[in-house]
């Protein structure tokens, strides 16, 4: 699975999470390298950089600075699922390394 130069929005996160259905990201792919810059919503900047398996999986970690300035930092593995219409939704399971350190899941999906 090749995710590059393809755009994701947040459809479900968890209350504790940042990010927000305000928030896009834009994932490039080049081999099995993944990067992402991401904002929206209560992000004012974001980037990501991830490992893809051979089954679309993605190990990632996440930096980003949120509207009240703060620096928050995670890590991040998605799974892949093809939707009927051949876009791809990540069922997320997420971790902050910084803050309270609390876990959450989220959806993203592709948008066209």
């Amino acid at each position: 699975m090749n995710y590059n130069n393809r755009i994701f929005r947040v459809i479900n996160n968890s209350d504790n999470g940042d990010t927000s259905g305000e928030t896009t990201f834009h994932y490039i792919q080049v081999g099995n390298i993944l990067n992402s810059s991401y904002a929206g919503g209560n992000i004012v900047s974001g980037h990501l950089l991830g490992v893809v398996d051979e089954n679309g999986n993605i190990d990632m970690r996440y930096h980003h600075i949120n509207t009240a300035g703060e620096i928050m930092t995670g890590l991040c593995k998605s799974t892949p699922e093809i939707l009927p219409d051949g876009r791809i939704r990540l069922h997320e399971e997420w971790k902050w390394t910084s803050g309270d350190q609390s876990s959450g899941k989220s959806i993203i999906e592709e948008i066209v």
